[in-house]
């Protein structure tokens, strides 16, 4: 049970940038940093997997289940009920409260009724990573670093196979950064979750088990003509 991407070939329409990618292999357990320069496919990588992008060239399997044969409403579910996605910029919204913002992963999908039990999970994850006191706080009120806790929160109720986080540290101090990077790699690791994490911050790299480099991916990496 793993991601593997293999044979991956991507463009925009009507731009000039094009992503190739032979093969990519993630592990349960593995949390892997993926590096690079700007333009050079991180992103779109991300959304490749997340199905938020689509592409008829190449395969993207996670747990077995081949998504880029998912339709748009398939892949959409699959998301939803099977990878956590955590953004540099939160995605939080500002009329939520803290409780309210960490359950709308699970309001989305169709076949999860927000349950006694359910409620409870997620107060204990938020309890887990300090946020006890900022149960039903309005986001508005809370630092950065807290906002990110609550993305994390939100990312991993649900229990995902895969982590996808896409500059999850650039909005925070130095001090929060770590300190949320470390409480995501180890819920990850504490729950055998693969975590894939674009960063342009390579002092953070010595924390995971692998770096990889868009640059040396097997296949073409990306061209701009």
């Amino acid at each position: 049970m793993a991601l593997t991407v293999e044979g991956l070939c991507f463009a925009y329409d009507g731009g000039d940038f094009a992503l190739s990618v032979d093969a990519l292999a993630i592990e349960p357990g593995e949390c892997v940093a993926l590096i690079g320069p700007s333009g050079s496919g991180k992103t779109t990588l991300l959304n490749l997997i997340a199905g938020v992008l689509h592409t008829d060239v190449g395969r993207i399997s996670l747990n077995n289940v081949q998504l880029t044969q998912l339709r748009n409403h398939q892949r959409r579910r699959h998301r939803l009920g099977e990878i956590g996605m955590i953004f540099q910029s939160f995605e939080l919204l500002d009329y939520l409260d803290v409780r309210d913002n960490i359950l709308l992963q699970a309001r989305l999908e169709p076949g999860i009724t927000i349950t006694a039990e359910l409620d409870e999970l997620a107060s204990g994850l938020a309890a887990e990573l300090g946020l006890a006191d900022k149960w039903r706080r309005p986001i508005t009120e809370l630092s950065q670093g807290e906002r990110q806790r609550v993305a994390v929160c939100r990312a991993m109720l649900l229990d995902p196979q895969l982590v996808l986080a896409d500059e999850p540290t650039g909005n925070l101090d130095p001090e929060n950064k770590q300190a949320v990077l470390a409480q995501l790699l180890r819920l990850c690791r504490e729950n055998n979750r693969m975590l894939l994490t674009v960063t342009h911050d390579h002092s953070l790299l010595p924390s995971f088990d692998r770096v990889v480099d868009m640059t040396d991916l097997p296949g073409d990496g990306v061209t701009v003509a």
